[in-house]
């Protein structure tokens, strides 16, 4: 399984950008899909997650201001960051999650104040 993500890029503050993870397989049978983020420094942390039912949950830095999704027909899984914060600046990986666990390479997010 390999991920692929896309659509980081350098945004100023309170702007936006939808970030796209494409899987080779199939999603459908997924337990779960997930952002995870690591600024420079600092450990990888979660940032949303969305589950096969279609249930999401999000790290209450960014709750309100992403949204996770998926779409099961293009094997993809989407973030949406609205109102981005210099402090949402990082590399964002993907990952989905069947009886093991895979990730993407990353993308890179700056968020200029």
């Amino acid at each position: 399984v390999q991920l692929q993500a896309s659509g980081g890029g350098l945004v100023q503050a309170g702007g936006s950008l939808r970030l796209s993870c494409t899987v080779s397989g199939s999603i459908f049978s997924a337990n779960a899909l997930a952002w995870y983020r690591q600024a420079p420094g600092k450990q990888r942390e979660w940032v949303a997650r969305i589950f096969r039912g279609g249930s999401t949950n999000y790290a209450d830095s960014v709750k309100g201001r992403f949204t996770i999704s998926r779409d099961n027909g293009k094997n993809t899984v989407y973030l949406q960051m609205n109102s981005l914060k210099p402090e949402d600046t990082g590399v964002y990986y993907c990952n989905v999650m069947f009886q093991m666990t895979y990730w993407g390479q990353g993308t890179q997010v700056t968020v200029s104040s």
